[in-house]
């Protein structure tokens, strides 16, 4: 197991706690990040591009002109992909991009991006992050403590005074250790866990 040295919200060591090489000491392999962060975006895709064909457009359902005599092309509908106005032809239709890759390696993914930040030395351990009240003012001395500007806060509760606080603050994001991701961990320059929350992630990833 590794050490890793605990701080207050002042940035004073406090104590230590022991992190497990299960979980923060695993090959990291490029190529399967690169896999779960891609699949992470294409799941966040609108999807909603869209593009009317001739049945969809605005037009008159008769003949433009007749059939024969005029010496141009034979012609039927005003709404043909091939006039102006008319309808697109195998365009864009709504869509969802999302596709799933397998549990196993999703799990895996997580430990290799937390396993990177440990090895960065971009990983912070704080024993609390209880503000009194909602000021962005003292979110800010504390990250300027912690000596991060650009951070990932990962909670093991809901901090309703924490989270207010930090929305405004640029490059900085928190949440809570339901919702940690692999695109999220490797987005943030450092990654800044509670104390109680690396408990609750050896429980989601060693179940």
């Amino acid at each position: 197991m590794a050490l890793q040295d605990v701080y207050n919200m002042d940035g004073v060591k406090v104590s230590e706690i022991d992190l497990v090489d299960e979980i923060f000491n695993v090959p990291v392999k490029q190529h399967v990040l690169h896999e779960v962060v891609t699949m992470q975006l294409a799941s966040r895709r609108a999807g909603t591009a869209a593009t009317k064909g001739r049945s969809e457009v605005r037009g008159s359902g008769q003949k433009p002109y007749r059939q024969k005599g005029t010496g141009r092309a034979r012609a039927g509908s005003r709404r043909s992909p091939l006039w102006r106005g008319g309808g697109v032809v195998f365009g864009p239709r709504p869509r969802s991009y999302a596709y799933k890759i397998p549990k196993k390696v999703r799990r895996q993914a997580l430990k290799m991006a937390l396993t990177s930040k440990l090895q960065e030395k971009a990983l912070i351990v704080v024993d609390k992050l209880d503000l009194e009240t909602v000021k962005t003012k003292r979110f800010v001395e504390v990250v300027g403590a912690l000596r991060t500007r650009e951070a990932l806060i990962v909670t093991d509760r809901e901090l309703e005074n924490l989270e207010l606080s930090s929305r405004n603050v640029p490059h900085v994001k928190v949440v809570r250790w339901e919702g940690l991701n692999v695109y999220d961990i490797l987005k943030f320059k450092h990654l800044v866990l509670l104390e109680p929350s690396v408990k609750q992630l050896e429980g989601r990833l060693l179940s």
